[in-house]
């Protein structure tokens, strides 16, 4: 239970279950991780370099945004590596939330990114001007495959794990930035209108808002114990209300441990019930094949009315 549910003085029996299939980002994905922040960090070297040679500053400018994706990349990294660390006394979920916090952040840092990209194409617009030579198109063309590379890494895991898909849509919103550039200037160079590359940029902007405002939105609700998308309170309520001897169900809580976790707290009230170690075990194993809850921690009561719960009432929190 929350540190400040203090047990009733009713006769109240407390369970917890605890799920051994829990999937925070496996070690698995450490591999991905590494992979990408080499390639990413090769790159920006790389960049850096021709960047110089061909006194192009749009490279260079790219090279500082490509530099701030291996950040992003590394602190998704560390979320997952933290969410996998042993709980303490102190802090007895661990650092699950972490992969919570790194996905927010890189939804910030994508969001950003998109504010960067339109005020840009907007001043293009203003002033149009000729897109930087094949030097460009060729270390563009590059960053199509390393980024396009480096978010295959993490497509599989993008629908489990906000953190790995802040990964993906990270590397994916690079590689079509990167494809823009080559196809507004190879565009340019066919037609001759300059329009093209603002225009492009607005685009992809565009694209990448729409699905940054997803990992946003979800990420910012678990940040704040919202129950996961992917729940039902209602029908989770439902459920419980359905289990043998089960008359009410109160101070019913859902809310996300990490970007993979779901924990649940709630009161079962059950008249004459005594002690069923049974009941508990398969209500907890059951809100984990329903609803994939594998953290529940139920409490049942008598219904005594002479010792009211005073948790019951749905505003009381």
């Amino acid at each position: 239970m929350p540190a400040d549910h203090q047990p009733h003085d009713h006769d109240n029996r407390r369970a917890h279950s605890h799920g051994h299939d829990h999937s925070h980002a496996p070690a698995s994905y450490d591999r991905a991780f590494a992979i990408g922040v080499g390639l990413n960090l090769g790159f920006v070297v790389a960049e850096v370099i021709f960047g110089f040679a061909a006194n192009s500053l749009a490279l260079l400018a790219d090279a500082a945004h490509n530099l701030s994706d291996v950040a992003g990349l590394v602190l998704a990294w560390g979320a997952a590596w933290l969410g996998r660390r042993k709980p303490t006394s102190r802090r007895s979920y661990g650092f699950r939330r972490a992969s919570i916090l790194a996905a927010l952040i890189n939804a910030a840092l994508l969001l950003v990114g998109v504010g960067g990209i339109l005020l840009e194409s907007v001043r293009r617009f203003g002033a149009p001007e000729p897109v930087a030579g094949m030097t460009v198109i060729w270390v563009a063309s590059i960053g199509i495959l390393i980024n396009g590379g480096t978010a295959l890494l993490f497509m599989r895991g993008r629908e489990r794990d906000l953190n790995i898909r802040g990964a993906f849509l990270h590397m994916t919103a690079d590689a079509g930035v990167s494809l823009g550039v080559v196809l507004a200037t190879l565009a340019e160079r066919a037609t001759g209108w300059l329009w093209l590359d603002p225009a492009t940029g607005v685009a992809i902007a565009l694209v990448i808002l729409y699905s940054t405002w997803g990992l946003g939105r979800d990420s910012l609700n678990l940040a704040f114990d919202a129950a996961p998308a992917g729940i039902d309170p209602e029908a989770v309520k439902r459920h419980l209300e359905s289990l043998p001897g089960v008359v009410e169900v109160h101070d019913l809580h859902i809310w996300a441990m990490s970007t993979t976790e779901t924990a649940l707290t709630a009161h079962l009230v059950r008249p004459g019930a005594t002690l069923d170690d049974a009941f508990i075990a398969d209500a907890a194993h059951q809100l984990t094949i329903r609803f994939a809850i594998h953290h529940a921690t139920l409490q049942v009561e008598s219904g005594d009315p002479a010792h009211p719960c005073h948790l019951a009432p749905a505003e009381v929190v």
